[in-house]
């Protein structure tokens, strides 16, 4: 006697990545490129035989992919040359699939390089030269400019880190928006975290502020700069209530002493005393290694010895 089917007449099989699949006519998959807890990036080939990025999200979480295609509906609209650029969005069967920009490595991984091929830090000036373009792409981002859903607003990023920030050529992207926020006021209820060793501190009490990504962006540029937290790992969440966790003071000993009060500002527990933007942040750093930005017509970023 035939066994019945375990599975539904009309259940439609689940799309599984992979070298060589076709997601869509004329797209096929040519390697894995990352991977996350509900997401896999792959390169692709469009018909076009132009190269790209396609982020494939799994909708059995499905909070994780409402957020993720908000943040791209939202931010879609907007244009700048230090934003990873998105170009559409189809559904499939268990996915959603956002095709991007490839990029060729993020920040965490020219830091492994370092360390590992080099044995040495990133050097200040090429870090600088990235970090300022992060910084530009930061200011447009939490500007109260952005008209979204009929309202201005700025957008916290909600994310800044190393995996996030992504090199393409001889510049960086700001990348992964699917914990931006819409700020309509220096302080907002906020009810998710990002990454916990890059969170502001206000972000664990249940809001998020203007300064909230300045405070990522600062500790990013310690771990780009240093390979160290300065900050001990915070507890698990799953285990421990955070709203009560406070940080301990940061260590910068690692960095030298001309960096410290600066980083110390950008890492304030209390945002209004951080720098007016990261643009001020980053002017700051500069001028210690007496390097100076130059915006050119293009909107790309260069750092020049003064």
């Amino acid at each position: 006697m035939a066994r019945p089917s375990k599975r539904p007449a009309n259940t439609v099989q689940e799309f599984q990545p992979e070298a060589g699949a076709v997601p869509f006519p004329g797209y096929r998959l040519i390697r894995l490129r990352g991977r996350g807890g509900f997401a896999t990036v792959w390169e692709a080939e469009a018909p076009d035989q132009r190269l790209l990025a396609l982020k494939f999200l799994s909708t059995r979480d499905s909070a994780s992919t409402t957020r993720e295609l908000r943040s791209f509906q939202a931010l879609q609209t907007l244009s700048h040359p230090h934003l990873l650029q998105t170009y559409q969005v189809w559904s499939l069967p268990g996915q959603i699939v956002i095709a991007m920009e490839l990029a060729d490595a993020s920040l965490l991984d020219l830091l492994l390089l370092y360390q590992e091929e080099f044995q040495r830090a990133i050097e200040p000036e090429k870090l600088c030269r990235y970090m300022v373009q992060v910084a530009h792409a930061l200011d447009f981002l939490n500007g109260r400019k952005h008209r979204i859903d009929g309202r201005i607003v700025g957008l916290q990023h909600g994310d800044v880190k190393p995996n996030n920030i992504l090199l393409i050529g001889d510049q960086v992207k700001l990348a992964d928006y699917g914990l931006a926020a819409p700020t309509s006021g220096p302080v907002i209820p906020c009810h998710r975290h990002g990454t916990l060793e890059y969170c502001a501190p206000e972000v664990f009490t249940g809001k998020l502020t203007d300064w909230s990504d300045q405070y990522s962006f600062a500790v990013t540029y310690f771990v780009l700069r240093t390979g160290a937290f300065p900050f001990p790992p915070p507890p698990d969440p799953t285990r421990v209530s955070l709203r009560n966790y406070q940080r301990p003071d940061p260590d910068l000993s690692l960095l030298s002493p001309a960096e410290r009060p600066i980083v110390a500002r950008a890492l304030s527990p209390i945002p209004q005393q951080r720098f007016p933007s990261c643009q001020h942040f980053m002017s700051a750093v500069l001028a210690v290694f007496k390097l100076r930005a130059c915006s050119e017509a293009n909107g790309t970023v260069e750092v020049s010895p003064e």
